[in-house]
């Protein structure tokens, strides 16, 4: 019995992977530049981990000290949100391109950043959001390794995303400078 479910899970898994492959979609360019042309699996699925997420510090290019997560990818915070109540805006296809950071089942592991300013909101489909200073996190699906912040700036899905310090303010937002963008980003979602 143990052999034919775990026969019948995998299948399960290729298949909603396939499914998952068919469904990308890219984004309306405004400003030339396209979207990814897919969001991978775990995209869709969000940053989850089994035991409980972990947030953690890290100095990337010229954002400084940012949060990521315990991948190092970059976390995002997105201007639509609100954090006052913590409400997260992003869903469907947005969130298929900011895969929301998923709090997973433990408590999150936090490494520079404050345990007392992480907390969670429950997404639209139930599942647990983590947040810092109130805001929901995002990964982009458009960065591709550690220390990849190619969503910073992007005006995308009714908003600026950015990514996130350690008290959860926009990184690069208060030098004046205006905010990098990749060429990955563009378009609406």
């Amino acid at each position: 019995m143990t052999r034919a479910r775990t026969l019948m899970m995998s299948f399960a898994a290729v298949a909603g992977a396939a499914v998952l492959a068919a469904c990308g979609s890219s984004g309306n360019s405004n400003s030339g530049s396209s979207a990814p042309s897919s969001a991978s699996s775990s995209a869709a699925t969000g940053s989850s981990v089994s035991s409980g997420a972990a947030l953690k510090t890290a100095s990337v290019g010229s954002l400084g000290t940012i949060v990521v997560d315990g991948k190092g990818m970059t976390v995002y915070r997105f201007d639509a949100d609100t954090n006052k109540p913590p409400a997260s805006h992003c869903s469907g296809s947005c969130a298929g391109y900011w895969p929301p950071v998923l709090a997973g089942t433990g408590t999150a592991q936090v490494t520079g950043v404050s345990s007392s300013m992480v907390g969670t909101v429950t997404r639209d489909d139930g599942t647990k959001q983590l947040t810092l200073a109130g805001w929901p996190l995002y990964t982009y699906a458009g960065d591709h390794a550690a220390g990849d912040a190619n969503g910073q700036g992007l005006n995308l899905s009714g908003g600026k995303w950015w990514a996130v310090t350690a008290t959860g303010d926009k990184a690069g937002s208060s030098s004046g400078s205006s905010p990098s963008t990749s060429s990955t980003g563009g378009g609406t979602y």
